[in-house]
């Protein structure tokens, strides 16, 4: 018996297969089975071909190059530098970025700065304020001491201005004093900075338009405008600081003119949002402009600046027609049409009541004793076509 089932198996490896077809006259299988195919069928014009355009060949390599340009002066007047007109040559810093631009909206200025020996924490006022603070209440508690074993000659003012001279410097009736330091004096103000904010083809387009939802691609853009769409307040912003980010997304479709290639914009803001509970909260930075009197004694003047910075991102894609991806998609939908026939015989043959009869229609052995009965096969009264297997 083992013998003469190997055998079987291998003599069935040399059978043939071939397709039959069966006309099942099941309207409920054939309903599905037209279903299906118009769902594949708009599923391979709609969306791979209208939405996803499966037709073009794609590239997300953008190469882009960012220019930028601020135009506008402020007028600000204050004790350290008095009346004093801004324009984009002092509040644009730097003149040049790639893809960022700097703007200085407040600042803390401490004028007339040179290399000696000062209090590491000393009377400071506010920045537009003649109202003094106390001693120590800056946060630079290594710059404060107790008696001369406190500050040892040297030693770096950590988060401080200079270094220790061994010299602790007291007011007149404290407990509490300041280490003398060798800096550039008077050291800089801690204090907070107060507002100083005031509130195509026609050729003359771009000196009148402003970027909004009337405007959409129109590059002017006024910057409160776009604090604002960024879910932030210019004025609170403008305090300490901050940066936003500008993101610039192209969608072109190169198989249309080109004039119908629009960018499309997005405001964000990039920094921590929630300065109260930052270390570091908004955006400045430190510049110093040098100078020497008549005797050689170097001074400077000490800029704190306080600004909004900006990000500009850059991202898109193209495409344009390609035969390549197109027989591609194509064959892929032709694909999914077997698919489901698949899926119909399947229901056909074992989802139904009559699937056990279909089954034994669609599946047929035929075995030929002799070339005679496979070339002139007959019908007898019982017979049927169906049960020959289609010879």
């Amino acid at each position: 018996m083992g013998q003469v089932s190997w055998k079987g198996l291998f003599l069935s490896l040399f059978d043939y297969k071939t397709e039959k077809y069966v006309i099942a006259k099941n309207k409920k299988v054939g309903i599905l089975y037209r279903v299906v195919q118009l769902s594949i069928l708009a599923y391979l014009v709609g969306w791979v071909f209208v939405v996803k355009k499966g037709y073009q060949d794609t590239d997300t390599a953008l190469q882009s190059s960012v220019i930028t340009k601020l135009k506008g002066v402020a007028f600000t007047n204050t004790s350290e530098l008095g009346e004093r007109l801004w324009d984009v040559a002092d509040y644009v810093i730097p003149p040049q970025g790639e893809n960022v631009f700097f703007v200085m909206t407040n600042l803390i200025v401490t004028p007339n700065q040179r290399q000696t020996t000062c209090p590491e924490v000393g009377r400071t006022e506010s920045f537009g304020s003649q109202t003094p603070t106390k001693l120590g209440s800056v946060n630079i508690p290594d710059g404060l001491c107790y008696e001369d074993e406190d500050c040892p000659a040297g030693q770096a003012v950590v988060a401080g201005n200079g270094v220790k001279t061994g010299r602790c410097l007291k007011d007149r009736d404290s407990i509490r004093g300041s280490c003398e330091v060798l800096a550039w004096c008077p050291v800089e103000k801690r204090s907070k900075p107060k507002m100083n904010v005031l509130a195509t083809n026609n050729e003359s387009y771009l000196k009148t338009c402003h970027y909004s939802t009337e405007h959409p691609y129109c590059p002017i853009f006024l910057l409160g405008n776009i604090v604002r769409w960024a879910g932030n307040d210019f004025q609170k912003m403008a305090l300490e600081g901050g940066v936003i980010g500008i993101q610039i997304e192209w969608n072109c479709d190169l198989d249309k003119a080109p004039s119908e290639c629009n960018p499309h914009y997005s405001f964000s803001r990039l920094d921590n949002k929630f300065a109260e509970k930052s270390v570091s909260s908004g955006y400045n930075f430190r510049f110093a402009k040098y100078y020497r009197d008549a005797e050689g004694i170097e001074y400077r003047t000490l800029f704190k600046a306080y600004g909004i910075r900006f990000d500009v991102m850059v991202n898109g894609k193209a495409g344009k027609f390609n035969i390549i991806p197109t027989v591609i998609n194509i064959g892929s939908g032709l694909a999914l049409m077997g698919a489901g026939a698949f899926f119909c015989d399947l229901v056909l043959l074992y989802l139904i009541k009559k699937s056990n009869f279909y089954r034994g229609k669609k599946y047929e052995e035929v075995k030929s004793s002799s070339r005679k009965s496979l070339n002139s096969p007959t019908l007898n009264g019982n017979q049927s076509p169906d049960q020959l297997g289609g010879l």
